[in-house]
């Protein structure tokens, strides 16, 4: 069976759609975090409220906006399919189980990191994005975002789960270039290396915010 069959077969296919999904999502926390990293400005909030309402009103980002929702609901789905198919068969474990020789943390618990992260969107996107998109926020997001983080609860919840982000992009990420054919043994150090960077630089930039407005470094 060649390369291009196999792409088609049940399996292979929802880890292709798994690992471009999961692509495309990578995509928007790289655009994201350059967003978030406006708030770094020391203009109250302006260039970051300017941000936002630009990716409101503008159609190619409403468009792609309706395609990031979509992205993660079949993100999700596939990963459940996934999960059942591979679970369905091998219905009983062995008697000696050799997990951890073979295989990381990281993959052996994308299943628990995912459900975190699918858990802390809900939260997130009711309590800034539902909250300015369709109950007329009285506040500017800037605003949201500064009550939100003096919170030491949601501070806490914001990072403990931006770190299960962090986990879930440093298997996720190599495993969807190995899975789309992009990888081979003398390029796999550099792919690892380049997956534990973006999941780190990822961590590091979104978990900064709670930080730096809770302790009040932003003014």
């Amino acid at each position: 069976m060649t390369s291009i069959t196999k792409i088609f077969t049940p399996t292979v296919g929802r880890k292709v759609l798994m690992a471009l999904t999961g692509l495309f999502l990578c995509m928007f926390l790289i655009e994201h975090l350059y967003g978030n990293l406006m708030m770094l400005y020391n203009d109250g909030g302006v260039a970051f409220n300017k941000y936002t309402e630009d990716m409101t009103h503008t159609l190619l980002i409403r468009i792609v906006e309706y395609g990031l929702f979509a992205g993660i609901i079949v993100h999700v789905v596939d990963a459940t399919l996934i999960t059942i198919s591979n679970n369905k068969a091998r219905p009983v474990k062995y008697a000696v189980n050799k997990q951890s020789e073979n295989s990381s943390w990281f993959s052996r618990n994308m299943g628990l990191t995912g459900s975190v992260i699918l858990f802390f969107l809900v939260v997130h996107l009711r309590t800034f994005f539902v909250a300015h998109r369709f109950l007329d926020a009285p506040e500017t997001m800037y605003e949201s975002v500064v009550i939100a983080f003096k919170d030491w609860w949601y501070c806490a919840f914001y990072i403990i789960s931006v770190l299960f982000l962090g986990m879930h992009l440093n298997h996720g990420a190599q495993s969807a270039i190995h899975t789309l054919g992009m990888s081979n043994k003398a390029y796999a150090p550099l792919i690892k290396a380049g997956g534990m960077a973006f999941a780190l630089l990822m961590t590091i930039g979104f978990a900064m915010f709670p930080i730096l407005f809770f302790f009040n470094i932003l003014k």
